[in-house]
């Protein structure tokens, strides 16, 4: 059998092998109990996301101001001190209302459709710009390597989270308000409506944190995937494709793409409750969605205001938020436990 003859059967190997790496990463992935509770949370929060206008007790922007800061009785009677002093004992609402008389849970089940697209869209940039970034840089290499990662880490020297903000400064001055028809303001301006009512939300200005949080997330995931192109670039397998005449785009897609794909994914797993973080602290400093859009960390914020009083419009956001960021690591160290080539042998 010739070299090539040769070359040919492992490449028509590989996508059985491929096959069963895959299904042993799902069986250890189940089998971490952490890990499937992660996911049973993550999902349960994308179905509140998702059914939302259903679920929720009331519209989130829905107030009266007969009804603010009601606590009902269930939460005074564990709430430190009298709170009937000072509060308004009142059961319409289950989490109680706040300074505006708006129900606190349907407020929180709406900041999900903030939190976790944020988190989703966060990953999904740095995934796909870090990926094609880090491939080109690692799989050519030389000069083009160089010139790229000097780039990257010129991008490093500034503190991620300043340099969000400038970002969110810089987007909500110059695209925020009524721009003039015609103009490439008012052009943005109308994609950040359309994103807004795709997620159900009025005026939170979604496009402009998904885009800071965006341009600064693929850094690392450009480092990780240079990293691993080139412990792979040089593999057998890589060599028999050249061999047989595959081409660079070719290699990369079949072949390279298969083998980094796992520790990228689990790295952007465990990096989303970061983006979340983000978000969170954007909005807690007025930076992040618009009023009267709700967020985790717009609730927080008001809530802060009157923290000693109504300690529940503190607790249950960061709670929620909490909860949030449990369920990503579980899931995140689940799969790297289950991608792990170490681990191949305890399936």
């Amino acid at each position: 059998m010739t070299v090539q003859e040769r070359a040919a059967l492992r490449l028509q190997e590989r996508p059985r092998r491929e096959a069963s790496l895959w299904r042993d990463a799902w069986r250890r992935l189940v089998r971490n109990r952490a890990a499937v509770l992660g996911l049973v949370v993550v999902a349960l929060l994308i179905a509140v996301a998702i059914t939302a206008p259903y679920i929720a007790p009331a519209h989130y922007a829905a107030g009266d101001a007969a009804d603010e800061h009601t606590v009902p009785s269930w939460l005074a009677a564990v709430l430190p001190g009298n709170v009937a002093a000072y509060a308004k004992i009142n059961n319409k609402f289950l989490l109680g209302s706040d300074f505006l008389g708006r129900d606190l849970l349907s407020r929180i089940i709406y900041g999900t459709r903030v939190s976790l697209p944020v988190g989703f869209m966060g990953a999904f940039t740095a995934l796909i710009i870090g990926l094609v970034y880090g491939c080109i840089s690692g799989y050519y290499g030389g000069r083009v390597d160089d010139i790229m990662m000097r780039i990257v880490d010129i991008l490093y020297a500034f503190p991620t989270m300043l340099l969000i903000i400038l970002l969110m400064a810089f987007f909500k001055t110059s695209f925020g308000g009524t721009p003039v028809p015609g103009t490439p303001a008012y052009t943005f301006n109308q994609i950040n409506k359309a994103v807004d009512s795709i997620l159900g939300l009025r005026g939170g200005g979604m496009l402009f944190i998904f885009m800071g949080i965006g341009l600064t997330a693929w850094m690392g995931m450009a480092r990780l995937a240079r990293g691993q192109i080139l412990s792979v670039k040089e593999k057998e397998f890589i060599e028999a494709s050249r061999m047989i005449g595959a081409s660079d785009m070719r290699i990369i897609l079949r072949h390279i793409f298969p083998n980094i794909i796992g520790p990228c994914v689990v790295a952007e797993t465990l990096a989303i409750p970061g983006y979340i973080n983000y978000e969170v602290f954007l909005s807690f400093i007025g930076l992040g969605v618009d009023p009267p859009t709700p967020s985790w960390g717009n609730l927080i914020s008001e809530g802060a205001q009157a923290l000693r009083s109504y300690p529940h419009l503190v607790i249950f956001p960061a709670l929620a938020l909490s909860i949030t960021m449990f369920a990503f690591n579980f899931l995140g160290d689940g799969l790297r436990d289950a991608l792990d080539p170490r681990m191949r042998g305890t399936s």
